[in-house]
């Protein structure tokens, strides 16, 4: 399936998404009517050739930019209707953010790059709940270090615990283990699929890599801002595959290329 009209048991659906940047006689469509959803507690990966559209459906998704029309609900939340206040206030509730850069704040210890997000909205961590997050992530022991004397896995797992500590309704990942080497990625992708397993976390990945996007419930594969195939349960090998065809689906008619990839598992 690869649209549908969303459901209570959603975290995010999208309805219709176009995006253009730039005016009249110069624009770009970095989204071309996309409708997809997200489902709660699952794990899922955006994949598609530079310029696709992956970082814009993200920052769509995410209320991070705004679509030029179509509908973006998160949770109960119609992203389209809401001030910037009001956008601000969500991002920082019910949205978790986790980048290939970590963006951790040097001078703050582990704990205090953790709580930041809670601090920001005038809020205390409930009692332990700092401690089970630093715990989740394998960092309790090193919750006073900062992060120059971490590796880059270590800093990475901080950034996902900073992104767990809200309980987000949702968490956006960038290319999170794009900076890591395969070891240390393995590691961090089996902690977000533990996270989703175990706490029903939803997550939503953009990645470059078949290997990371095997550890997700399904794939999307995005080509020329538009929808062209999912994959369920996939494999390293079955979404490079995939992946080696979306030059022919980006040179097909969009009525072929609906076609086609419906056809394909």
């Amino acid at each position: 399936m690869l649209t549908g009209t969303g459901t209570a048991t959603d975290a995010v659906q999208l309805t219709a998404v176009r995006k253009v940047y730039g005016r009249r006689g110069n624009e770009v469509v970095a989204l071309d009517d996309v409708t997809t959803q997200f489902g709660r507690g699952t794990f899922t990966a955006i994949m598609g050739p530079s310029g696709s559209g992956k970082s814009t459906l993200l920052q769509c998704a995410a209320g991070l930019d705004q679509p030029t029309s179509g509908s973006v609900v998160l949770e109960d939340s119609e992203l389209s209707t809401m001030s910037e206040t009001e956008l601000t206030e969500l991002r920082r509730d019910r949205v978790g953010f986790i980048f290939q850069a970590f963006n951790l704040l040097p001078v703050l210890t582990v704990e205090q790059n953790v709580t930041l997000p809670l601090r920001l909205a005038g809020r205390s961590p409930a009692k332990g709940r700092v401690a089970n997050v630093l715990e989740q992530v394998g960092l309790r022991e090193r919750r006073k270090h900062r992060p120059a004397e971490l590796s880059g896995g270590q800093q990475q797992r901080v950034a996902i615990a900073r992104a767990l500590i809200t309980e987000p309704a949702v968490i956006f990942a960038d290319e999170p283990t794009g900076a890591l080497d395969t070891r240390t990625a393995r590691d961090v992708l089996g902690l977000l699929r533990r996270s989703v397993q175990e706490t029903g976390q939803t997550i939503v990945m953009v990645t470059h890599d078949p290997v990371a996007a095997s550890y997700a419930d399904r794939v999307l594969f995005l080509a020329d801002g538009r929808v062209v195939g999912e994959l369920r349960s996939p494999t390293a090998d079955a979404v490079a595959e995939r992946m080696t065809h979306l030059g022919a689906y980006a040179d097909e008619a969009p009525q072929a290329r609906s076609t086609t990839a419906g056809g394909q598992r």
